[in-house]
């Protein structure tokens, strides 16, 4: 081996984001095992990935929405509509609960596939239309469910936030196969292809014969439809969809995003990056209700520490 390979092995994986965020991971991890009783037993450990698994598939989405160039804030609304409209929508015509299911998950996605018809035909900008949906879908919300919280009675959704096969949560199960399935469709479709060159370069694209609107349409359609399984497994843990339910997940989901190596900008990154964002940023949440401060000291904990975080991990790269 040539002398300073591996020195400059390591320095290309330090530059590597989604590998820089998984040591973040694994130190946080080992500081907080040591520091903090129970902390790194096996049990809070998959409790930690379970509660991740909401935020790493509403992130699934968008991370496809960020990489073709745009942004999603309607996911915590389309998450709250899943959760509140799916005991709405069951009953006991269908006792599998997989009608209820398959039609919240319709609903989630045609209202992704408004979003992205917004933001190509009506030119409306990305984060101006998907805010302008999430303050629509809040007031029908508040109107429909009058503010109360909502119990489900769907056995499919009971099992998703209950089962354990093998020992796995099924919501665990359910995130990696939203995860496989995410990165094959970026990195060996020709979908995933056109998502990269719309967010890399639009009128470019367009030239190279690529039917941009159809491409825009699909990945705000998958987002809406990632944040709809985002909200089935949120319901089947908590029990219950209230309004609101969904409002954490808006800024989380980008930070898991960004912190993961996908730009911002659009047309780099990839989802391998958002898995360990995710875990992180439910570990930093997890840390710091250990340490019992008030609300008001919660939060502006946990928002330094992402920006620290952000400022390690998630700057954008110059390009040339």
């Amino acid at each position: 081996m040539l002398p300073g390979r591996p020195a400059a092995g390591l320095a290309v994986l330090s530059r590597n984001r989604p590998f820089l965020t998984l040591l973040i991971v694994a130190a946080v991890w080992l500081v907080a095992s040591a520091t903090s009783r129970g902390f790194g037993s096996w049990g809070h450990l998959r409790y930690l990935v379970e509660l991740a698994a909401v935020i790493g598939i509403v992130g699934a989405g968008q991370t496809l929405v960020m990489i073709g160039g745009g942004i999603d804030l309607s996911v915590g609304a389309i998450l709250t509509v899943t959760a509140v409209g799916l005991p709405l929508l069951s009953s006991g015509a269908d006792p599998s609960g997989i009608v209820a299911i398959l039609g919240i998950l319709g609903l989630a996605s045609l209202i992704g596939a408004v979003n992205g018809a917004g933001v190509v035909y009506l030119r409306v900008h990305p984060m101006i239309m998907t805010l302008a949906t999430a303050t629509f879908l809040q007031g029908a919300l508040i109107l429909l469910a009058g503010g109360s919280a909502v119990t489900v009675h769907n056995p499919a959704v009971y099992l998703l936030g209950n089962a354990r096969p093998l020992g796995v949560p099924a919501g665990v199960v359910l995130w990696a196969v939203v995860a496989l399935a995410t990165v094959a469709v970026l990195r060996w479709s020709r979908f995933g292809a056109r998502v990269y060159a719309l967010g890399a370069n639009p009128l470019a694209t367009a030239l190279s014969g690529v039917n941009v609107p159809a491409t825009s349409v699909a990945l705000y359609a998958a987002s809406g439809l990632a944040a709809g399984l985002a909200g089935i497994l949120a319901l089947g843990m908590n029990g219950q969809g209230y309004v609101g339910i969904g409002d954490p997940y808006v800024l989380t989901s980008i930070a898991a995003v960004v912190l993961g190596g996908t730009s911002i900008l659009g047309g780099l990154g990839g989802y391998a990056g958002t898995v360990p964002g995710a875990v992180l940023l439910v570990t930093i949440s997890g840390l710091i209700t250990v340490v019992n401060a008030s609300p008001g000291w919660r939060s502006i904990l946990f928002g330094s520490l992402i920006l620290v975080l952000l400022l390690v991990s998630g700057r954008e790269v110059p390009r040339r």
